[in-house]
């Protein structure tokens, strides 16, 4: 496999703010290195080098149902949910020298663990994956208005698992 390189002209500050709304899987130090890790090598990849805050709220089925009935009007469970703070895509970022507050990610623990036995990886890899996903929907990217935009989000999220060394 071909090492990929990714030039970083600034480490960016990453602050994370942690809710655990279930208690059927471990959310501890382990899994919170893991999202910190799909983070930063998602910055990194997308050559983001400002200072982020983001929110990473673990929950269940029925608790992201909820959510996604809520804010989306879908009464279903669902994996992740993003929610960006900017449109990124048309432009809207704070300004320079400030902390960009990127957005929330709710992400189902449940979901991960039944997705992770589904397709035949680890749980850990599923939850990083999600994470990415996540963050490249709190950077601007899209996948449902068109095959092009989901092809062109499905390569960097290759490239972002590779990255952090979790692809397939």
């Amino acid at each position: 496999m071909k090492k990929i390189k990714i030039k970083i002209t600034r480490r960016p500050r990453i602050r994370v703010y942690w809710a655990n709304e279930q208690d059927k899987y471990d959310a501890g130090r382990k899994m919170k290195s893991l999202i910190e890790k799909a983070i930063r090598g998602t910055l990194e990849c997308e050559h983001f080098d400002r200072d982020v805050i983001v929110s990473v709220t673990f929950t269940d089925n029925e608790g992201i149902r909820v959510k996604n009935s809520e804010f989306r009007d879908i009464d279903r469970a669902t994996d992740v949910l993003s929610f960006p703070m900017y449109d990124m895509a048309n432009g809207d970022m704070p300004e320079e020298g400030m902390a960009c507050e990127l957005g929330d990610i709710v992400l189902s623990l449940e979901r991960a663990a039944e997705q992770a036995e589904e397709f035949g990886h680890s749980y850990e890899r599923e939850c990083a994956f999600l994470t990415v996903h996540s963050m490249l929907h709190l950077l601007g990217y899209d996948h449902v208005n068109s095959e092009e935009e989901d092809e062109e989000m499905r390569a960097h999220q290759r490239v972002i698992m590779t990255h952090i060394g979790l692809e397939r």
